[in-house]
């Protein structure tokens, strides 16, 4: 008798546990027939950035995105062909440099404003000062003759594609100072809004770099920040304000945990007409620069955020300038150096960097380093 009743419910268990397994396999059939909603898959794949844990069905959904995104180069499938950008070899737009009194969206020219490129003679002097005390440090920070001058990269993809490259270019470059060492710290992925939270991961990936190269945060005295975020929505105010805001954070997070930073040189993106994604095409790539100007303005008007002048209260950041800027009108080429980007200074996307296009900003950024009296006298030899 035990045994028929066995029997029995071992079939029924067997019969159950087809059906769950049909009814499983059903679901999962029209879950993956349901369109994706882009917009649900983007406030997942933030809350996952913000160190939320998700639902297992949630973590599906995000897969899914991800192996949808990765077929069609990052683009919303749903926006059509009419959501990518369309290549292009001129935007019409004027570089940063030079507009001059001309008006973009009611903002003039000059990487400092007022048609001016260069320092107004308040920052200028400020400049120099900390120059001045840019020194060789021991690990703990003390001055040492035997010490290093650490000079570091804080930005994503593009930067530490570039920056590689300016790295291999410096070390090898007769003119780079010996007490000088170039530490590559940008990484995949990472714009600015990744940097900003001062618990981040990028930040201890940064230090371990740091440690590999034999130096320590102590020793970081000068930065390169490129300033860009993942794919920017609205107008110049709108994306613009929030990429200054994030790299605000960013610098306070840098003066934490590099208590002797003094400098920070501030990029903006290439060219971005090429972009095949939305991940930062034009003009989202052009704007950018004028969150880096609102930055060195904000701090030179006082901005508590970004004091560096211990005379007038608690340092929060290091002190802004601009490094080389960066953007030119695709085969337009700029007055003062020629500057052009061709199609195949980047890849298929259309917004990383080529090896040729590395090579260009890697140029830029030795030049700038090399020559620039703001930066040259901690970059190159004395």
């Amino acid at each position: 008798m035990k045994t028929r009743v066995l029997e029995a419910w071992l079939r029924w268990a067997a019969c159950a546990a087809l059906a769950f397994g049909l009814w499983q396999a059903r679901a999962a059939s029209e879950e993956a027939q349901e369109p994706i909603d882009f917009k649900r898959a983007r406030e997942l794949m933030q809350r996952i950035r913000s160190g939320e844990k998700l639902t297992d069905d949630e973590k599906r959904y995000v897969e899914r995105a991800r192996t949808e995104l990765s077929k069609t180069n990052g683009r919303d499938p749903a926006q059509g062909k009419e959501g990518a950008p369309a290549a292009k070899t001129s935007t019409g737009m004027k570089p940063l440099t030079e507009l001059g009194t001309e008006q973009y969206k009611s903002e003039d020219g000059g990487l400092y404003g007022g048609g001016k490129n260069d320092p107004p003679e308040a920052l200028q002097a400020a400049i120099k000062k900390e120059l001045g005390q840019i020194v060789p440090l021991d690990a703990e920070g003390k001055p040492s003759k035997e010490g290093k001058i650490v000079f570091v990269s804080i930005s994503m993809s593009n930067a530490t594609m570039e920056f590689s490259a300016f790295k291999a270019n410096a070390d090898k470059d007769p003119d780079k100072s010996p007490l000088l060492t170039i530490v590559d710290c940008a990484q995949s992925g990472q714009a600015m809004a990744q940097w900003a939270p001062p618990d981040a991961k990028t930040w201890s990936n940064a230090e371990e770099r740091l440690k590999s190269a034999g130096v320590t945060p102590m020793q970081v005295q000068a930065a390169w920040v490129k300033l860009a975020n993942v794919r920017p929505t609205g107008e110049l105010a709108e994306h613009g304000r929030k990429l200054e805001d994030d790299t605000v954070k960013v610098l306070n997070n840098a003066k934490k945990r590099y208590p002797n930073l003094r400098l920070t040189y501030l990029s903006s993106r290439i060219y971005g007409g090429y972009a095949t994604t939305v991940l930062n095409p034009e003009p989202y790539a052009y704007e950018g620069a004028f969150a880096a100007r609102w930055l060195i303005q904000d701090q030179q008007k006082g901005k508590a955020e970004l004091n560096w002048d211990p005379a007038k209260g608690e340092v929060k950041a290091p002190l802004t300038l601009w490094g080389p800027y960066l953007w030119a009108d695709g085969l337009t080429a700029r007055k003062d150096d020629g500057l052009v980007w061709k199609q195949e200074d980047v890849v298929a996307d259309g917004t990383h960097p080529s090896n040729s296009g590395r090579q260009k900003v890697s140029d830029l950024l030795l030049k700038f380093f090399k020559t620039n009296p703001l930066a040259k006298t901690w970059f190159a030899k004395p």
